[in-house]
């Protein structure tokens, strides 16, 4: 129950004045100065008025009293909003105020601008008017004045339709979100204003091709979209128009075009949002899985209509989400909307849409065959670090090529998080049920965030190797739909990175510039010029920024042949290294640094600093693994409880090498110590001992099979570690079917632990790190430094952490790590090898070999 007491102006006397609710969960009984205001309404998140103006006091105190039911008297209410996996709450949760106008009025217009300029607009009054005519005015976004009519309204009756020609408008799009505004004026016999109403509106045609694609302005649409719920954790569904703007400005950041409101109308602010940056919107009707009954809906869908109807953004209409939609209510859209939008059925073929959700990679190409337009309007649903970007490679690379699909929509935004002050304001994602988000409650950006927005990138740099030899040329592909490249802008540096060991760990940019882009039309491709390498630069760091200003992406392109790619030992003076023997132990003696490698199993088992133990130890040794996959008979096997766990449980190898002996001698100055191994995976490990302690590791194992984890690892206490400082891929880690986004630069972080859906520290400190040149690891003992000098090798840092459920993997414990190959990682309902090629595990036959650099410094 709702009081709320409010002053109206004396002056208001005589005018028409409604009563505005923007939303309320869910039926809704109003007073006004204790009479009712009207019926109750039934439906959520809808907007709806009532006609007060003979229930006012006018300059006086008046009294609001509203009361709410969470539950709807209406079965098919609760069943389509409450009966929903997302958050259900009750009460007002958006705006609700007076409107006032004079007594004849405008009451709504519902515009028609195409993009060949044609202005058709149903005008519709309050009430019949005699001998009253509807002046129209369209401005430009500058002000200026483009076009002009009057249009008489016919005698007794409470509607026109307005009809005006703008020549050669800017035409609104995703890429162009080009704005005009339309006065309506509406006018007495004598010529005065009655009523004046203006609106935001945008040029462009939709027009759906059968078996072929969505056209905006003429041109076939690829669709980068995201579903979207209205939500933050402290305030639920109600957000402020800042909060809408960010929401789009997040969308847009990811080189997104297109959103779904899922799974109700969104507030009016954020449709503004998307009119004026540019996104096209999917808005649907309530309906989770249930749905309304047909005269609640057919209420619904004209409110929601009339309300939107004029949102250049608006471009399908949703009926309903997964067998969530009525279909008597199909037509009703087109009542309301003269520009008779696409009207959909989500996870279902309606309209010359297949929508189907989460279909794996193999199953989407079947649905590609299908003579409907293929566009999921949900797929590779996110949960936790998986899902979104993991996969998304292989799938747009499918998509965006196939004739009948123009791409779809991610499962989802957001974590739909609640602060429980009554759990010491814990952040309750209702376990892994609102954990789905590409970024956290609070908007935190996790891994997939960079790889959407680097695959997304309407500008495409398609070179993936340069040289020092570079000549400034690169090969670039413009996706966008509308504009031309020369509409961007790229800034380009070259530096130098600094080595493992340099004291201050500085990049030094070396040269730079800007330089327009090239001309090159939408879905063409072409080059761009830039200065070509210069002498001692590391690598080629280039930011294309669009014609708005905002930062598509940033790559960073390793040279080959640098100072980095190349870096090895420096040469030094003969090792002053010896070497002493136990019948249990070898112990390598340089200065004041001590190494005991073990007689049993080959092992380095302790480094020695002085007078200080350094606990990296038990390695080099080999580290397999394999993911059971949906084709073992095991996952047939009704009698196995735990059947349907194993295809997210990676099973460790056991390597059966069995060590042999070392070898000790001195080679190129250097004492070398050789571990070999006969039997098994682990063949060999030699450590070449430098004068100054360092160790110059070359390893050789051998597999042969399918593996989905491998390498070599060694062991260090994870509670002493402090922080990581690397030279490769990053800040974020990689998965197997998600390798874009990092990029190669100098990266730093803390030790962090986050518990996935319940804690939002990002970048995670835990995972696989590719293309790393080296990393420092500062811990409570030191500095452990690896410098790899492996193409193509991961640097493993422990065990990536998953929910407590563990829904996504199981991974064996991997410690600091070396690793061929890393895992894939599967999404909340495709497993892992269902998610494309990236996601198979790889076939490996023969031998391994690799070299790292590890040198130690103690605190």
């Amino acid at each position: 129950m709702y009081k709320y007491e409010f002053d109206v102006p004396a002056q208001w006397r005589g005018n028409a004045v409604e009563l505005v609710f923007e939303a309320s969960m869910t039926d809704t009984e109003v007073k006004v100065n204790g009479r009712k205001a009207g019926s109750k309404h039934q439906g959520a998140f809808y907007r709806f008025t009532y006609n007060v103006t003979d229930l006012l006091k006018y300059g006086k105190k008046n009294l609001l009293e509203v009361t709410v039911s969470k539950e709807s008297e209406n079965a098919g209410v609760n069943l389509a909003e409450r009966r929903a996996d997302y958050w259900n709450f009750g009460g007002i949760f958006r705006p609700v105020f007076l409107e006032v106008r004079p007594a004849v009025n405008i009451s709504r217009v519902a515009i028609n601008a195409t993009a060949d300029g044609a202005f058709v607009t149903d005008c519709y009054l309050n009430m019949a008017a005699a001998n009253t005519k509807v002046r129209t005015v369209i401005f430009d976004a500058k002000g200026k004045k483009v076009a002009e009519e009057v249009t008489p309204v016919k005698a007794g009756g409470d509607w026109t339709t307005v009809s005006a020609r703008v020549q050669k408008p800017l035409l609104w799009s995703a890429e162009t979100p080009n704005l005009y505004k339309a006065e309506f004026s509406l006018l007495a016999a004598d010529g005065s204003v009655l009523h004046r109403e203006t609106k935001s509106f945008g040029f462009r045609t939709i027009e759906v091709k059968e078996s072929d694609g969505m056209y905006i302005n003429g041109v076939r649409v690829n669709i980068r979209g995201v579903n979207r719920h209205s939500f933050r954790p402290e305030t639920g569904r109600t957000l402020s128009k800042a909060k809408n703007i960010e929401d789009v400005l997040l969308i847009k950041d990811m080189n997104m075009n297109s959103v779904r409101l899922s799974h109700y109308p969104a507030d009016p602010e954020f449709l503004q949002a998307c009119d004026s940056l540019g996104l096209y919107v999917m808005s649907e009707l309530g309906g989770w899985h249930g749905k309304y009954d047909t005269p609640t809906g057919v209420k619904l869908i004209k409110s929601m209509v009339e309300r939107d109807v004029n949102h250049p953004s608006v471009i399908w209409w949703s009926n309903g989400n997964e067998k969530g939609w009525n279909t008597e209510l199909d037509g009703e859209f087109h009542k309301h909307d003269p520009q008779k939008r696409p009207v959909i059925h989500p996870q279902g073929n309606f309209g010359g849409f297949e929508t189907m959700h989460y279909r794996s990679y193999g199953e989407s190409q079947e649905y590609m065959r299908l003579p409907e337009i293929f566009m999921p309007t949900e797929f590779l649903h996110g949960l936790y670090d998986g899902g979104h970007g993991a996969g998304l490679w292989d799938y747009w690379e499918m998509m965006r090529k196939h004739p009948r699909c123009i791409g779809g929509f991610l499962w989802v935004l957001a974590d739909e998080g609640v602060k429980r002050v009554d759990m010491n304001n814990f952040i309750d994602n209702q376990g892994n049920f609102g954990a789905d988000g590409i970024v956290g409650p609070h908007h935190e950006k996790e891994g997939s965030y960079f790889t959407i927005k680097q695959i997304w990138n309407p500008v495409q740099v398609m070179d993936t190797k340069l040289t020092t030899a570079f000549d400034g040329v690169l090969q670039v592909e413009n996706r966008y739909d509308f504009l031309n490249l020369n509409t961007c802008t790229f800034a380009w540096k070259y530096v130098r990175f600094p080595q493992a060991t340099d004291a201050q760990k500085a990049v030094k940019v070396l040269k730079s510039g800007e330089v327009k882009g090239s001309n090159v039309a939408p879905h063409a491709a072409g080059t761009l010029q830039i200065a070509p390498a210069v002498k001692d630069a590391d690598v080629l760091l280039l930011t294309a920024t669009d014609a708005y200003g905002k930062e598509l992406f940033t790559w960073s392109f390793k040279l080959d042949n640098s100072s980095v790619a190349a870096a090895g030992v420096d040469p030094q003076k003969a090792s002053a290294a010896t070497y002493s023997e136990t019948a249990e132990a070898l112990t390598v003696k340089v200065g004041d640094k001590e190494y005991t490698f073990c007689k049993k199993d080959g092992q380095l088992k302790q480094v020695k600093l002085g007078s200080k133990l350094m606990s990296f130890a038990n390695g080099p040794r080999f580290i397999g693994a394999r993911r059971a996959d949906r084709s073992l008979d095991q996952f047939y096997n009704h009698d196995d409880e735990k059947a349907k766990e194993k295809d997210r449980t990676y099973t460790e190898f056991t390597d059966a090498a069995s060590f042999t002996g070392f070898d000790v001698k001195q080679e190129s100055g250097m004492l070398v110590v050789t571990a070999n191994y006969k039997l098994g995976n682990l063949d060999k490990a030699q450590w070449s001992v430098l004068a100054d302690g360092t160790l110059v590791l070359d390893y050789t194992y051998n597999f042969s099979g399918v593996v989905d984890l491998m390498g070599i690892r060694f062991d260090y206490p994870e509670e002493k570690v402090l922080s990581k400082q690397w030279l490769g891929d990053g800040p974020y880690r990689v998965w197997q079917n998600r390798l874009h986004g990092p990029q190669y630069n100098l990266w730093e972080n803390d030790y962090n632990d986050p518990v996935p859906g319940e804690s939002f520290t990002y970048p995670e400190f835990k995972g696989y790190f590719a293309h790393v040149s080296w990393m420092n690891i500062r811990t409570r003992e030191g500095v452990i430094s690896i410098t790899n000098h492996t193409p193509d090798a991961y640097v493993g840092v422990y065990q990536p952490r998953d929910g407590r459920d563990r829904l996504l993997y199981t991974l064996p414990e991997s410690g600091i790590s070396l690793l061929n190959v890393i895992p894939a990682v599967r999404n909340k309902v495709n497993a892992t090898d269902l998610c494309g090629p990236s996601s198979q595990p790889r076939w490996v036959s023969g031998a391994q070999q690799g070299q790292i650099v590890l040198r130690f410094q103690a605190n």
